[in-house]
């Protein structure tokens, strides 16, 4: 009898965490349509910025540098080190919203979601490398950028916090960088 609860109780499990599993994988999904729809709004909007796909990121360059198209451009490397300025928000439809900003290091970000800069000294440019501890969506997304791009690095939950809340982030948010790339050393 106590074998027969055992095995029942394993089945239980195993299919509560299938459902979850694929419950979680629906959410993903849904983001990433979300995702899409966000990337086809802005081609709308801009139809010069390019969209480049990395590992599960895709980044919008709104403003390229002045090396676009030019041949022999060297641009960030996996290992690399970049300079840039980056507000970071929820991804929730088809642009971005101040009221979804959750970080930001750049002064006229602040300025235009409203926030209180009493403490402006967090305001000042970000220099991380690549090997850094930085979550995969957004590592994925800055490989490839050239000095003085501006761009848009979306990614899924699943490429972001994970299961984890961060901050006032909930878990499993898809999120968006808006970032302002100064310079990048691949040295």
């Amino acid at each position: 009898m106590k074998e027969r609860r055992v095995i029942i109780a394993a089945a239980v499990i195993a299919l509560l965490s299938s459902c979850d599993k694929q419950s979680v994988q629906s959410i993903y999904d849904r983001q990433e349509t979300t995702i899409s729809n966000f990337v086809e709004a802005q081609l709308k909007a801009d139809p010069d910025a390019t969209v480049t796909y990395n590992g599960g990121s895709v980044r919008i360059t709104l403003h390229d540098t002045m090396y676009k198209g030019v041949e022999g451009a060297d641009s960030l490397r996996a290992g690399g080190t970049v300079s840039f300025y980056y507000a970071g928000y929820t991804l929730s439809g088809t642009s971005l919203s101040s009221a979804n900003m959750f970080a930001t290091n750049r002064k006229e970000a602040a300025e235009s979601a409203g926030w209180a800069l009493s403490d402006e000294s967090q305001f000042h440019i970000e220099t991380l490398s690549l090997d850094d501890d930085l979550i995969e969506g957004l590592r994925n997304g800055l490989v490839g950028v050239q000095n003085q791009d501006e761009c848009i690095i979306l990614f899924s939950g699943k490429y972001g916090f994970g299961a984890k809340k961060k901050g006032t982030v909930p878990p499993r948010s898809a999120l968006a960088f808006h970032v302002w790339v100064n310079s990048f050393d691949n040295e």
